[in-house]
């Protein structure tokens, strides 16, 4: 497996780009019109938007739409895959104010600028809480362009969009509850990980780009993808939380070793723990501790893999890329639609090199 983007990925990634482009510059246009301080929010959204990222969401959207049928030229399943972009960028904004993130893709976060720009220029009241009250509100602003640009749409496909966004928020809940109460069961942080990521970078997309498409037989087409996006989006957020453990920050855009100090209830944790002996579930106890060393993370890291849970978990995400693949073999007709989705079922869960 590889770890570089296949072709299917970048050349929908690259017309994202120009939609996103152009759907930002409308709005950099018309609000510094109505006050000059209107310029920093709009740039901020398209500094994390356009400041990186795989684009797989669009891409899932675009080949399931190809695959039932779409043309591949429509400019509307491009727009429509650019809104689940501005949607994930919402997700962000929120997410590093909850997560206390300082860093982002090697920049500071939003909250973060803000905040040091309100201490540096005096203003009156918290620096943090001005910082974090702007960035929610910025995440806010791109939730609402998100909706903009997904546009008109069928009532099946606005339901599949009304999902995802629900489900994102449950997800985001269950995952700060879980840091809190140092969750460790593996029933809970698997729900948390299919809900807070799997299912909105694979499953749903999955479903917007194939309804998108018209197809003639709804609830079997539902299904159908469900049974390519469950296992992968869950096999895709397994990778993420092994590289938020193990990985290179360049390749992650989050410092290695946030997600034990903050105690993250993943499915790599979870097994971890079960398989861990006493005086490794004593090392195992630190996790959630915000003063985490670099030496006391690389004890941890010692431990899921000498218990044997990364290893269990290296095994777990193989089997559910297998499970997605055969689902894709299954039910695609040969062709470029079904090489470009097992494409990205082998790049989602690549290992990183």
């Amino acid at each position: 497996m590889s770890s570089v983007p296949p072709p299917q990925l970048t050349s929908v990634a690259q017309k994202v780009e120009q939609c996103l482009d152009a759907a930002i510059r409308t709005h950099e246009v018309r609000w510094p019109i109505l006050d000059k301080d209107l310029t920093l929010p709009v740039q901020e959204i398209r500094r994390l938007t356009l400041s990186g990222g795989k684009r797989l969401r669009p891409a899932f959207a675009y080949w399931a739409f190809v695959a039932l049928g779409g043309d591949p030229a429509d400019e509307r399943i491009i727009e429509v895959g650019s809104a689940i972009e501005l949607l994930h960028g919402f997700a962000l904004f929120h997410d590093d104010i909850m997560d206390g993130a300082d860093s982002r893709r090697g920049v500071p976060t939003t909250h973060v600028t803000l905040a040091q720009r309100h201490e540096t220029e005096r203003w009156a009241g918290e620096s943090r809480r001005f910082g974090e009250g702007a960035a929610i509100l910025i995440g806010d602003l791109a939730f609402v362009m998100a909706d903009e640009l997904f546009g008109e749409v069928s009532k099946d496909v606005r339901h599949v969009w009304n999902e995802l966004r629900l489900e994102l928020n449950i997800g985001q809940y269950l995952d700060m509850l879980g840091s809190a109460r140092h969750e460790r069961r593996r029933e809970v942080a698997d729900r948390i990980c299919r809900y807070k990521s799997g299912k909105y970078t694979v499953e749903r997309p999955l479903h917007i780009g194939a309804l998108m498409a018209h197809p003639n037989d709804v609830p079997e087409t539902v299904m159908m993808l469900s049974r390519i996006g469950l296992p992968l989006g869950d096999a895709f957020q397994m990778r993420d939380d092994v590289l938020g453990v193990f990985g290179d920050s360049t390749i992650t855009g989050k410092p290695v070793g946030n997600d034990l100090r903050e105690g993250k209830p993943t499915p790599l944790l979870a097994h971890a723990f079960e398989m861990a002996n006493a005086a490794q579930k004593e090392i195992l106890s630190t996790v959630g501790h915000e003063e985490l060393s670099a030496e006391d993370v690389a004890r941890i890291q010692t431990v899921i893999v000498e218990c044997g849970a990364l290893a269990d978990m290296e095994t777990l995400i193989d089997d559910l890329r297998r499970q997605s693949v055969d689902a894709i073999t299954a039910s695609i007709p040969t062709g470029e639609a079904r090489d470009a989705l097992i494409a990205l079922a082998m790049y989602v869960t690549a290992r990183a090199t």
